[in-house]
């Protein structure tokens, strides 16, 4: 067995796809008007589709259940952060960083689905290298083997 990619119930798929292509910069891969795929593969189903599938009144479907997330890594994570701060979201939280070393901040969907940003960790491991930890300490910090934090580098070692 595989597991596939996740599917969220949304309210109003126009809306909720135009946050996930302009806000998460998501592409579109397959559009059947009720349920889009995206090619990070996670779906988008409306809430009125949903509830027949699963035999449930649509107002049952909850709303900001708090209780899962969709994660997605940005490279260039402070552009990111400085881009959706002019947009309209509702943030669960600022940008936190955590004790291995990488930023990420968690806001919600149109929805009131928890989305997080996080800095990639090979964006991660290259901010210690350059701010002047050695590959070793850079292990240590971030919990990632030597070998992994060597191969992110490649060529930059020199």
């Amino acid at each position: 067995m595989k597991f596939k990619m996740p599917l969220i119930a949304v309210s109003d798929m126009a809306v909720s796809r135009k946050f996930y292509e302009d806000v998460m910069n998501q592409k579109v891969v397959l559009d059947f008007g009720e349920n889009i795929t995206f090619e990070g593969d996670f779906s988008l189903q409306t809430k009125s589709s949903w509830s027949r599938f699963i035999q449930r009144d649509e107002k049952d479907i909850l709303s900001k259940p708090d209780n899962f997330e969709l994660y997605f890594e940005e490279r260039a994570f402070d552009e990111f952060v400085e881009r959706l701060r002019s947009l309209e979201v509702e943030y669960l939280h600022g940008v936190v960083e955590y004790p291995w070393g990488q930023r990420v901040v968690r806001f919600y969907d149109p929805d009131m689905h928890i989305v997080e940003v996080g800095e990639s960790m090979e964006e991660v491991i290259r901010r210690f290298i350059g701010q002047g930890l050695t590959v070793e300490e850079t292990s240590v910090r971030t919990q990632h083997p030597v070998e992994y934090i060597k191969n992110v580098l490649g060529n930059e070692l020199g």
